[in-house]
Formats: structure tokens, C-alpha cells, sequence
């Protein structure tokens, strides 16, 4: 195993929620849990009024977790004995994707069960929130359920007012209890305590609880995986082969690992909380991340590791023949529509705008494994603005499709930068020993490979095999043989596009680079660094390290 050069990243940390006790203070990703719900309840669709017994809702969602990185999905080298005991005595999806692989924009999709392209500025990063979309936990809320938060709820971004009252999209935030962490990247929430006393004060009323936990958010204390959590370089079975497989590149993993074991341990203390209060066959659990890990060309893209969620759902008292594995593909647009049948919410309930996103009750319901609905047979994916420096403070437009197993890519501005410009230092990739590396081969001429893949840019179409090449390496889009597959692929989404009203689709797309930021420091940023205006840029953008800003215009295209 080589050593490569490593540059350590700065710690980037953000707020969640509004809270009723004092704030923690969080990294921005996070898993989630669901808790609670009972068939029979999910029948009493149009009742406002439901029974005592209405179904709890835990919902866990990590922060900067893909699916392969937990137990159930078979890693080895990351143990989740939380999140693997839901999958065993529940059920575990194996095709579970977000349609936007960056944070605010993934959890606005779970909270208005819209996809982002349908959302206006909520499509977008660091935004600020529109009053018209409602979200399912206000739903809930007028529906009688108690709603409330702990570690990051919707972020990074402004929720905005209504009525002049600051939104809680995810309900009351639970912060008081705090521990000492493990490690100088990990949160002092001490989010299982937080949990318990909103259960003593729920006073037996009905529940939604989201868990958002903000690990596997960067950044890491370097060599904790290896020094904490007792893991060796070597126990790493497959590096993709997109990044250098080096030493500073695997301890990187490893401590990506160890924050995930992190957050599925709270998961653990939540549901013994459960156990010990009798409760937790009245309550449905669901375990997922928001978007990919915090890798070059992993979050904030548009492949495989991006969107690919982990997804486990345990409901004892509703969901039929536990221990299933799930082949459909269910988007997190599903989750609310999902959420507000359990709870026996109609649709003319709500002040929702219309719901794009399937309720999987279907799936719940029924005894079969794999394949349970015939019609879930794709996913639709894409992306807009994610952070800021890019010229005009452009985003970088893309529309995806994953039918069975190919996945066909679409990036509309390909003259961009995908991973954002090199004079702002990539914003969209987080600073980190493995892109540090992959920055110092390219610059000291070792190979500038690794750079195209993570940071080059890329042609209009990108085809993958995922089957056969789940890291997305091999581009089959020029290939005369999927010529047809492709076309077919490209027609289908964009009759779906559509469909859904999007703007890229229907007319005035570039709507989205126009949309302001949740603060004015970040408009222009672009131009005010490359005037000088901004000295010393990352000061402001410190989830990126100084040395991430080239000083210089690379080329675009680099040879292997």
C-alpha cells in the first residue's frame, strides 16, 4: 500500500433546528429513523380524528452515508448492529435513492414528498425555503401528532415564516443533553438522552420523532478509525476505483466508517428507550442518510455512491412477514405519502402542495420478497445549484435515470464545472485527505486521472452498467451497442420531466441560478475572489481547505 500526500481538513460545523432548549452545534448531514404505525390505522384515511392508539414514527437519517457502508447491505469493515436488527426484523430495501444527492435539497424532497425540481429554491442548496410548500410534519401536526427533532433537521438554509413564527419543518428541536464525543468531528448531542425526555414529555400522545443524526459529516479526526475504532487499513475490501488506493485514502474511509458506527449506535439506545417504555411494537423505525458520503465524486454527483441510500424499516405491529429484502425502487419522495397514510391522514388533509411520491404501504402490507410492485421499476434522479463559487453563481444542472440496471446521466451544462471551479477550490466537494491527494497527484504530475474523474469535466450523456460496474468507471454512452437502450432511456425521462412540471423541461430552467442564497456573502462569490475582493476565501468556506483553491486555470481535459 502507497502513501500519498495528505493534507488534514479544518472542522465545518453546522446548527440544526429550532430548539426549545439550547442549540447543539451539528455537522450538516444525517440518517433517519421511523417509528410507529399499525396497519388497521392506515385504513382511517380520511379521519382527522384517529384512535389513542395511533402508530409512533421514528425516523433516522444519517448525514453523508451510502448504502454500502452498513451491515445489512454487506459491509464488513463497518459494524451497524442497530440498523441491521431493523432490517432483520423488519425490511431491508436494497433500491432506495434520493432524487438529489446534497442535503437541503434531499430533505426537502422527504419533507414535501416532491421531487427537487418541483420544489423552486428548495431544489437547490443553502436556499431559503418557499412558504408555499408544505411539509408533512406541519400536516401532522394539525393532525394531532406531537413533532419534534434532534441533531439536524432540514439544513443548511433559512426556513422562513409563516405568519411571522420561524417554520420548524422537523418539529420542536430536543438539544439540552450533550456528552463528550469520541473524537474532536463528532457531535456533543447526546441525541438517545434527547430522545427520552421527549418521551417524557409526550404525556402518551401520538409521535413523529426525527432523528438526524450529523455523522458521517465531515470533517474526521485523522486516524480515529484506526486508533478509536480499532480498525486496520487492510480490513477496507474495495476502494472505488475512482480514488487512488493509498494509505491516507483508506484511513479516510475508516474514520467515514467509524462515525457511522456513531450514529447506529444511538439508533441502539433509542430503540432499548423503546423497548424498556413498551412501545416499540406501536412504532414504525426507519434508518436512511440524505445523500452519499463526502467523497470526490460521490456526494453532490449523480452516480452510484451518490444517491444510493441505505433503507431499513421496522414496524412490528404492521408490517407482514419480517426479514424481507425489498428489490423495489422507492424514492424518498415516497416517505411522506408513506408517513401520512400510516397515520391515517387523508389527502385532503393536508396543506401540502400535490405529492409526487407513492405511498410503499403496499409493500408493508404484503408477504413477498424482491419485486412487490411491478411498476416500481426506476428511479428518477437529478440535481441543480449545490454550494456557491461558481461564475453567475451557476449550478450544475443534471437529470438522471436508473431503469433496471442502467444508469443514464444527463449533465445540461456540460462546459461547467461539475465539482465547481478550481479558482473557488471545488465547493462541492468537501475538504479532505482523499481529495487533497487526489489535488496533489494532479498538480505534481503523478496522474491526473483521479482529478478527471472527481474534478474534469464531463460529457453531455454518461451511461453505467451498475451490474457490472457499480463505481461507474466505464462510460457506455458512446457505445453503438446501448445506442437504442440509451434513447429509449433519455425519451422516458424527459416524458416524466414532463410530466412533473420541470422548469429545465417546460421553460425557463436557468430560474434556478437566479434563486438567492440564505445569506447575501455568498452571491457573486465567484467574481469577488477572483477580483481579489475576498482575500483569504476560505475563511468563508471552511468545509474546504486553503489549499483546495488552485491558484491557477487547469486544463479541462486531462489524460490518463
Amino acid at each position: 500500500m502507497k502513501k500519498c500526500a495528505l493534507v488534514l481538513p479544518t472542522p465545518a460545523l453546522t446548527t440544526c433546528g429550532n430548539a426549545k432548549t439550547p442549540k447543539a452545534t451539528v455537522n450538516p448531514n444525517i440518517i433517519v429513523i421511523l417509528a410507529g404505525i399499525i396497519p388497521s390505522l392506515a385504513a382511517a384515511a380520511e379521519k382527522t380524528s384517529a384512535p389513542a392508539s395511533r402508530p409512533n414514527i421514528l425516523f433516522c437519517i444519517a448525514d453523508d452515508a451510502s448504502y454500502h457502508h452498513f451491515g445489512a447491505a454487506g459491509c464488513r469493515w463497518v459494524d451497524t448492529p442497530a440498523f441491521d436488527r431493523v432490517a432483520s426484523h423488519g425490511l431491508f430495501f436494497a433500491n432506495c435513492y434520493t432524487p438529489n444527492a446534497k442535503s437541503a435539497p434531499s430533505r426537502a424532497c422527504i419533507l414535501t414528498g416532491r421531487y427537487s425540481w418541483q420544489l423552486k429554491e428548495a431544489g437547490n442548496h443553502i436556499c431559503n425555503f418557499p412558504a408555499e410548500f408544505g411539509v408533512f410534519t406541519e400536516t401532522l401536526a394539525s393532525g394531532g401528532y406531537l413533532v419534534a427533532c434532534t441533531g439536524k433537521g432540514w439544513a443548511p438554509g433559512n426556513p422562513g415564516s409563516i405568519n411571522g413564527r420561524p417554520r420548524q419543518l422537523t418539529g420542536e428541536a430536543y438539544q439540552q443533553h450533550k456528552l463528550k464525543p469520541p473524537t474532536k468531528g463528532i457531535s456533543n448531542n447526546d441525541y438517545s438522552a434527547n430522545f427520552a425526555q421527549f418521551l417524557d414529555e409526550s404525556g402518551g400522545k401520538p409521535w413523529f420523532f426525527w432523528f438526524g443524526g450529523t455523522e458521517p459529516h465531515r470533517s474526521y479526526e485523522y486516524g480515529s478509525g484506526v486508533a478509536k475504532g480499532g480498525r486496520k487499513p487492510g480490513d477496507i475490501d474495495h476502494v472505488p476505483a475512482f480514488w487512488p488506493d493509498c494509505e491516507q485514502v483508506r484511513n479516510d474511509m475508516l474514520d467515514y466508517g467509524y462515525e457511522i458506527e456513531w450514529f447506529d449506535s444511538h439508533i441502539g439506545r433509542m430503540l432499548a428507550e423503546l423497548e424498556r417504555r413498551d412501545m416499540l411494537h406501536n412504532t414504525l423505525v426507519v434508518i436512511t442518510s440524505d445523500n452519499g458520503m463526502p467523497f470526490p465524486r460521490s456526494k453532490a454527483n449523480n452516480y452510484e455512491f451518490s444517491h444510493h441510500m441505505p433503507l431499513a424499516a421496522m414496524w412490528p405491529d404492521g408490517v407482514a412477514n419480517p426479514g424481507r429484502r425489498i428489490e423495489d425502487f422507492v424514492s424518498f419522495v415516497d416517505f411522506a405519502p408513506t408517513f401520512l397514510e400510516v397515520c391515517g391522514i387523508g389527502k385532503g388533509q393536508s396543506n401540502m402542495q400535490p405529492i409526487t411520491g407513492q405511498s410503499i404501504m403496499p409493500i408493508l402490507r404484503s408477504s413477498k420478497n424482491g419485486r412487490v410492485v411491478a411498476s416500481r421499476d426506476h428511479i428518477l434522479l437529478g440535481r441543480e445549484r449545490d454550494d456557491y463559487g461558481r461564475p453567475n453563481n451557476e449550478g450544475y444542472p443534471i437529470r438522471a435515470i436508473i431503469r433496471g440496471e442502467l444508469l443514464y446521466i444527463n449533465n445540461l451544462k456540460p462546459d461547467r464545472w461539475p465539482a465547481g471551479n478550481p479558482e473557488t477550490g471545488y465547493l462541492d466537494i468537501d475538504g479532505s485527505p482523499t481529495k487533497s491527494v487526489i489535488l496533489e497527484m494532479k498538480r505534481s504530475g503523478e496522474s491526473g486521472w483521479f482529478y478527471q474523474m472527481s474534478m474534469g469535466v464531463r460529457p453531455s450523456e454518461e451511461l453505467y452498467d451498475l451490474a457490472a460496474d457499480p463505481d461507474c468507471i466505464r462510460d457506455l454512452a458512446r457505445d453503438k451497442a446501448y445506442a437504442a437502450r440509451k434513447e429509449a432511456l433519455h425519451k422516458e425521462l424527459y416524458a416524466a420531466l414532463k410530466r412533473q412540471g420541470d422548469p429545465r423541461t417546460v421553460g425557463g430552467g436557468d430560474v434556478f441560478d437566479s434563486y438567492p442564497f440564505d445569506s447575501p456573502d455568498k452571491w457573486n462569490f465567484y467574481e469577488r475572489v477572483v477580483s481579489g475582493e475576498v482575500q483569504a476565501p476560505w475563511k468563508q468556506t471552511r468545509w474546504v481547505e486553503p489549499a483546495d483553491y488552485d491558484a491557477f486555470r487547469p486544463s479541462k481535459t486531462v489524460a490518463k
